[in-house]
């Protein structure tokens, strides 16, 4: 029990930071531009959840993966890829500086780190 009390308040602590990251790049910097990584690294986890939960588990012989994860995982790094891409595109266009396109892809890659880490300690798999 104590194990998982301190995951907990660990993955709670690098969020926090994650956030604080991105909220000050756009703070510091007078531009709210930034806070767009926010947005898809919070959606980056939506379809694979989504489509995990489309996925059929009730074939015995069922041994291959199914296609609607297939597209769930694809989506899901669309967005992550979207989230460290939308900084840098927006620091070539001169939109936001430089630190805030380091700070925020720091912090969008701490929240959705935290966020897989979540998921990958506290999911029970299920046994036949």
């Amino acid at each position: 029990m104590a194990a998982g009390l301190r995951t907990i308040v660990i993955l709670s602590f690098f969020l926090a930071i994650g956030f604080m990251l991105c909220i000050l790049s756009s703070a510091l910097y007078h531009n709210f531009l930034p806070l767009l990584v926010v947005a898809t690294y919070v959606l980056a986890p939506l379809p694979n959840w989504l489509c995990s939960k489309a996925e059929n588990r009730d074939d015995f012989m069922d041994s291959g993966a199914s296609g609607i994860v297939e597209l769930g995982k694809f989506m899901t790094g669309a967005f992550v890829a979207m989230g460290i891409a939308l900084p840098v595109v927006l620091a070539h266009c001169d939109q936001i500086r430089v630190e805030a396109m380091a700070m925020s892809i720091v912090g969008g890659l701490l929240i959705y780190s935290t966020i897989i880490s979540f998921t990958m300690f506290f999911t029970q798999e299920e046994e036949f």
